[in-house]
């Protein structure tokens, strides 16, 4: 076990882990049943895992990096299986103002790809796009009204 320990150690020095990660490498490294739950505790014990840092890093690190939405970042925790308290703090990382910057500024990218398009299928094209990206309907109709009312756009 303390090989596998300290490879799961090494596992979660490398980048922030959250448990299910750590359950399934321990998995695979031959580990089984109270031994896997002991060896979560360690890391916990031992600061190589904590779930709050995780979330936080895994939610500011996707909005920034790859422009997600909050929906798309929560979906991509729970699907970790990371609990609602650690998506809670995970989420204070994003910026409300570099949110909204964020979203107008991929709003405006899209809408202007879309040139040749109808202007109905465009703003619809649009939507879709930023739904997938996880953003908020409600938020994506704000950007998106003020980017096709204005002309010199």
């Amino acid at each position: 076990m303390s090989q596998a320990l300290e490879k799961l150690r090494q596992y979660c020095a490398y980048q922030e882990r959250c448990h299910s990660e750590v359950k399934y490498r321990a998995l695979e490294l031959g580990m089984r049943g109270p031994e896997v739950e002991e060896a979560i505790a360690a890391l916990i014990a031992e600061n190589f895992l904590n779930e709050e840092r995780f979330a936080r890093a895994y939610a500011g690190g996707k909005f920034r990096m790859k422009q997600w939405g909050r929906k798309k970042i929560q979906a991509g925790l729970k699907q970790k299986q990371v609990s609602s308290y650690c998506i809670r703090k995970g989420m204070e990382e994003i910026d409300e103002e570099d949110y909204t910057a964020a979203l107008r500024q991929q709003t405006e990218k899209k809408y202007h790809s879309l040139r040749g398009e109808v202007p109905l299928k465009r703003k619809f094209k649009t939507i879709q796009y930023l739904l997938q990206r996880g953003y908020e309907q409600d938020l994506i109709s704000e950007a998106l009204e003020q980017i096709a009312n204005n002309p010199e756009l």
